[in-house]
């Protein structure tokens, strides 16, 4: 039995009810065009963002991105995008440039200011060893960005 066959998100993780999780929930349940998550609880639908060591293992290390990991990409980086722009009042554009070989960069802008830059690689494997390194990864990206934004936002309102 593989580690993708469980959950590795309990339904009553605290962490699901944080602000940036439940953009997350949000984010997926805006592009589901066909109702596939309706159903679902919030614990289904962060689950799969959950790359453990067991699940990290059963991924190939060269692989191209299907386009449920892009969704998850783009979901991932327009939660961030709102949760920066929640917090400054300003609104923040993601970016999102991927190659079929899962080769790319992300930008997320705010006015003329760039925020956040990243060159993704190896996007195949995206994922966070956990729902708490999830949300520290969040906070840590909307606090910097935040930060960068309220010192220079005259820039970012242009």
């Amino acid at each position: 039995m593989s580690d993708w066959d469980h959950m590795v998100v309990e339904q009553d993780d605290p962490a699901l009810v944080s602000p940036f999780i439940l953009e997350m929930v949000r984010q997926i349940r805006a592009v589901d065009s066909y109702g596939i998550w309706d159903k679902s609880g919030a614990h289904e639908i962060i689950d799969p963002y959950i790359l453990t060591k067991e699940r990290k293992r059963q991924v190939p290390v060269i692989g191209d991105p299907d386009e449920d990991i892009i969704v998850r990409i783009k979901a991932w980086y327009n939660a961030l995008s709102t949760s920066i722009e929640a917090k400054t009042g300003l609104m923040a554009v993601p970016l999102i440039h991927l190659t079929y070989e899962g080769f790319g960069r992300v930008i997320i802008a705010v006015g003329k200011l760039i925020v956040f830059d990243k060159n993704l690689r190896d996007v195949h494997r995206f994922g966070f060893k956990s729902l708490e390194h999830m949300q520290q990864e969040a906070e840590k990206i909307i606090t910097k960005a935040s930060a960068l934004i309220e010192d220079h936002r005259d820039v970012a309102k242009l």
